[in-house]
């Protein structure tokens, strides 16, 4: 996916998808890696003009990306945590964006701020607890032929999320896991440090949605 304007603002002149896990603030935060970033913006198929949801968004890192590649959009970072909403808000500035809006809340309560039909995507990360009636309230955020992708890192959730979205009114079901290893110096060797493998897993809103 390439970008559609000039990256001379952004930390490093990097782009999206994927953009190096060094350029965001994270503190303490858990911050979706680069690899996986990549391929849920994949999984996203974002447009230009798209507005985005991205719930529980941690640092940011992916409302930063979805932002990018949405220049004509609008992207709302929906995150309950104070610390992550302090950080979101630095990665807003390094990034220099004007279209990406921060909302304090906790899903699916915060969802009564917002408009129906708002979004074209909605990405779910963090759930605090609460996933099955986050994701039964997708359907009324979304616009007819949105998307929804959500990242989970255990069977469980997975399972419930999946199972969620091969019903109606969802339609074009999809599920990858994603094991990384990353490469790191072992004297004069080189080893692979094995990430946590994540499921991205998305579906598409049906004409009867």
């Amino acid at each position: 996916m390439t970008p559609t304007r000039p990256t001379d603002g952004h930390p490093g002149g990097a782009v999206p998808p994927g953009l190096p896990d060094e350029l965001f603030a994270r503190a303490e935060v858990p911050m979706t890696k680069s690899e996986v970033r990549a391929l849920t913006v994949s999984a996203s198929r974002l447009r230009p003009d798209h507005r985005v949801l991205d719930v529980g968004a941690g640092t940011g890192s992916l409302s930063v990306e979805a932002a990018l590649l949405c220049p004509a959009g609008r992207v709302v970072a929906l995150e309950r945590d104070s610390k992550a909403l302090a950080l979101i808000g630095e990665n807003v500035r390094r990034f220099g964006l004007a279209n990406l809006e921060i909302v304090a809340g906790e899903a699916p309560a915060a969802f009564a701020g917002l408009a129906p039909a708002s979004f074209d995507r909605i990405l779910v990360g963090g759930s605090g607890g609460n996933l099955t009636a986050i994701l039964d309230a997708l359907p009324a955020l979304l616009r007819p032929a949105g998307r929804v992708v959500c990242n989970t890192a255990c069977l469980e959730t997975t399972a419930a999320v999946a199972a969620a979205l091969r019903r109606p009114p969802w339609t074009g079901f999809t599920c990858s896991q994603i094991s990384v290893a990353r490469g790191v110096p072992a004297g004069p060797l080189l080893r692979f440090d094995a990430l946590n493998p994540v499921w991205v897993t998305s579906a598409e809103l049906g004409e009867d949605g």
